[in-house]
């Protein structure tokens, strides 16, 4: 596929049936694959019988382009069993999210998609969700290896600048920001982040063996003691002293976290203002995506991620009940 843009694709998609088709080369390079079977082959298609639209169960035109299995007899699109299963938003306007989500490297408001593509607010909210629940790793990835940077964060506002009856305490150091986990593999750049309750030795080595092979693994972290608890488990520890003025040393830093920490902060703050502790990982999972591939081309993402939206569902109640 030629490189994606705004005007490339509004030329491509003028219309809901142009949308389907533009979904289906990025998600089935011309194979439908049978989301009931997983057969992949040379499955029908249901032309309309006008040619250009079929009635819904509500009465209403569609432009939905209809599939039917060779081996199962299922009928299939290919939105069914994705994130954008049983979707009322019109898929010219998933399509261009899509790829605003892919390409701007300080996300994507919702109140922004709101006014741009005419959606509820309600609407605008649960479909970015969905999108950035795509975006999260596979549970299935392997495990990192060689050098990974490890180092935390806290996420949130400062409680000096809350209302005296919203604060978590007078003292110096005291808050209620949520911590924040990640890792960096120094050669891939690929990161992986979790929200964790604190930033105890325990924590961190759960969330270190969670997500890298320990015996092959040198860890890089800052001077922080709660690491050296489990040092010997790992391939190498090595840490800088920040507090000593030493940022890097024998190749040795914390910079490729703190460069991640740096875009990650500076997006909450100017793109969404506030992300809820409930919400903010999938917020990470999205950062964590185009940070990972970020010497990608917008395409080459676009088309990564059509390849992680099927199998995912969220549905709005459970998902407006966690804040």
């Amino acid at each position: 596929m030629e490189d994606l843009n705004f005007p490339s694709i509004a030329q491509r998609i003028p219309t809901e049936a142009a949308a389907y088709e533009f979904l289906e080369e990025l998600r089935w390079h011309g194979k439908p694959v049978c989301p009931h079977c997983g057969s992949i082959g040379d499955h029908y298609f249901l032309r309309p019988r006008n040619g250009v639209s079929r009635e819904t169960n509500r009465g209403s035109q569609t432009q939905r382009r209809l599939w039917k299995c060779r081996d199962c007899r299922g009928q299939f699109s290919v939105l069914t069993g994705t994130i954008m299963h049983g979707t009322h938003v019109p898929v010219r306007t998933w399509v261009f999210v899509f790829y605003e989500m892919v390409a701007n490297k300080n996300g994507l408001a919702a109140r922004e998609v709101e006014r741009k593509y005419d959606l509820s607010p309600k609407s605008a909210w649960f479909l970015l969700h969905r999108v950035r629940e795509a975006m999260k790793r596979e549970p299935a990835a392997g495990l990192l290896s060689g050098i990974v940077v490890a180092d935390e964060t806290w996420i949130g506002g400062k409680p000096k600048n809350r209302h005296a009856n919203k604060r978590v305490g007078s003292k110096q150091g005291k808050t209620d920001k949520t911590p924040v986990v990640s890792l960096v593999h120094a050669e891939t750049g690929e990161v992986r982040s979790q929200v964790v309750a604190n930033v105890s030795g325990k924590t961190l080595k759960t969330v270190i063996a969670k997500h890298v092979e320990m015996a092959e693994t040198t860890l890089h972290t800052d001077a922080a003691g709660r690491y050296a608890t489990f040092a010997d488990e790992l391939a190498g520890h090595a840490s800088v002293n920040h507090k000593a003025g030493e940022y890097v040393r024998d190749g040795v830093s914390t910079n490729l976290a703190e460069n991640y920490f740096s875009q990650l902060k500076r997006s909450i703050d100017g793109t969404h203002h506030h992300v809820s502790p409930e919400h903010l990982g999938r917020y990470l999972g999205e950062f964590d995506f185009r940070h990972s591939t970020h010497d990608e081309t917008d395409t080459a993402r676009m088309g990564r991620l059509m390849g992680q939206v099927a199998g995912v569902r969220l549905t709005y109640r459970p998902l407006s009940g966690e804040a």
